[in-house]
C-alpha cells in the first residue's frame, strides 16, 4: 500500500494488507507500548513489521531514507529482531529480549523490537516478556509476530494490541504477481493453490510443473480400477511429482543460507538465527507438500462431485459420495503428523473408479 504516488513507500512490500496497513497507519499517530501481527507465514505481517518500526522510528512511510532502507533490511541499530534457535522461544531468547528492553535508543528517538514466531513461545519465555510488558520502557515498542493467537498466551495477548494479518485474497496475490512481470495466466494458477500466501505463490510460479501436477490429480479417479497395483503406481508417481515441486522452495533456501553466511562473516555467529533459519526451512518443505496434497485431493474430490451431480437422478452415486467424505477426512489427517504415503494408499483404495462412469471435467479449467 503506497502512501505517495511520487516516492516508494515501506509499505510497498505488503500486498492485499490495506486494512492492516490503514490501522497501523492510525495507531502510529499516538502508538501504545505493543503490538500482536497476527496472521498465517506468507500473509505479509513480517514485512508489516519491518515498515511499521520505520514509520515509528523516521514518523513517515518513505523508504528512501537511510534510517528506512536499513529498518527494512533488518539492519538498523534502533530495531532488533528476536528469532528463536530452536523448537521454541525459549529461555534464551527471552533474556535477549530483557536485555533489549533497558537499552537506549542509539540513533533515533525509540528503540522497536520485533519477537518472530511468538505462537510457539514456552512457558518460561512467555513469564519473562510478560513481567516486561507489564513495566514498559516508554522509549521501547514491542511488536510480536504469531500464526495464531494461543489460549496459554492469553495474559500476553491482552497487554497487545491485536493487528489481524488474515490470508491474502487469491485476486490480490494474482495481482501482486502481474505486477512483478507474471504473466495472468501462470499467476492465476499458482495463487489459486497458494493458500492466501504469496510466498508460496512465488515458489508456485517458478514450477513449470504445477498445471501438470494438478491435471494429475484431477486424473487419479479415472485411473483408479480396483487393483492394488494400480494404486501403489499412482502413490509412487504422486511421491515423485512432489519431490521435483519442493525444488525451487529448495532453491530458494539455499540463498537464504547463503545470506545467513554473509550475514555471519560481517556480524559473527552469536544471534544468527541459524538453528531458527534450518527449523524453518524443514516446516517450509512440511508446509509446502502438505499444502500441495490438500490442493491436490481437492481436485480429487471435485472430480467425483462432478460425477454425483452429471448423475443426481441416478442409483448408485452414494458411494462416489462416501469418496467425497473419505477424502475430506484424509485432507483433514494432513494437520496431525501422519505417513502420508500410507495415508494415500488407504484413501485410493477406497475410492471408485470413474472411468467408464462421467466425461472428466476440464482438468485445467481456472474458474
Amino acid at each position: 500500500m503506497s502512501q505517495s504516488t511520487n516516492r516508494a513507500s515501506v509499505w510497498d512490500g505488503v500486498v492485499g494488507q490495506d486494512a492492516a496497513v490503514k490501522r497501523l497507519l492510525a495507531l502510529a499517530k499516538h502508538p501504545p507500548h505493543a503490538y500482536l501481527f497476527v496472521g498465517p507465514e506468507g500473509a505479509g505481517k513480517e514485512t508489516a513489521a519491518r515498515a511499521f518500526a520505520a514509520r515509528l522510528i523516521t514518523g513517515s512511510s518513505d523508504a528512501s531514507s537511510r534510517e528506512a532502507d536499513l529498518i527494512m533490511r533488518g539492519a538498523f541499530a534502533d530495531v532488533t529482531e528476536v528469532v528463536r534457535e530452536g523448537a521454541a522461544v525459549d529461555k534464551e531468547e527471552a533474556q535477549t529480549i530483557v536485555q533489549q528492553s533497558v537499552l537506549t535508543p542509539t540513533e533515533s528517538a525509540m528503540r522497536v523490537v520485533i519477537i518472530h514466531d511468538v505462537h510457539l513461545m514456552r512457558d518460561t519465555a512467555a513469564v519473562r516478556l510478560l513481567k516486561t510488558l507489564e513495566e514498559p520502557n516508554e522509549r521501547l515498542v514491542f511488536i510480536l509476530l504469531a500464526e495464531q493467537l494461543v489460549t496459554s498466551l492469553d495474559t500476553i495477548n491482552s497487554r497487545c494490541v491485536i493487528v489481524q494479518f488474515p490470508p491474502m485474497s487469491a485476486d490480490s496475490v494474482v495481482e501482486a504477481l502481474v505486477a512483478e512481470g507474471i504473466g495472468r495466466d501462470v499467476a492465476r494458477r499458482a495463487a489459486l493453490s497458494s493458500g492466501g500466501s504469496l510466498g508460496r505463490a512465488r515458489v508456485l510460479v517458478a514450477d513449470p510443473a504445477l498445471a501438470s501436477r494438478q491435471e494429475f490429480f484431477a486424473s487419479i479417479p479415472y485411473r483408479l480400477d480396483g487393483s492394488g497395483a494400480t494404486v501403489a503406481r499412482i502413490v509412487d508417481e504422486l511421491d515423485d511429482m512432489l519431490e521435483t515441486a519442493i525444488e525451487p522452495l529448495a532453491a530458494q533456501h539455499e540463498r537464504e543460507l547463503e545470506e545467513l553466511e554473509m550475514r555471519v562473516k560481517l556480524s559473527g555467529e552469536r544471534g544468527s538465527g541459524r538453528r531458527a533459519l534450518a527449523d524453518s526451512h524443514k516446516r517450509q518443505l512440511r508446509k509446502f507438500k502438505t499444502d500441495e496434497l490438500r490442493e491436490g485431493l481437492a481436485l480429487v474430490a471435485a472430480e467425483y462431485h462432478h460425477a454425483v451431480v452429471t448423475l443426481l437422478d441416478s442409483a448408485g452415486i452414494g458411494e462416489y459420495e462416501r469418496a467425497i467424505l473419505a477424502i475430506h477426512d484424509a485432507i483433514g489427517a494432513l494437520a496431525v503428523n501422519v505417513n502420508e504415503t500410507l495415508l494415500l494408499h488407504s484413501l485410493f483404495a477406497r475410492c471408485p473408479s470413474l472411468r467408464t462412469v462421467v466425461t472428466p471435467r476440464s482438468l485445467l479449467a481456472v474458474e
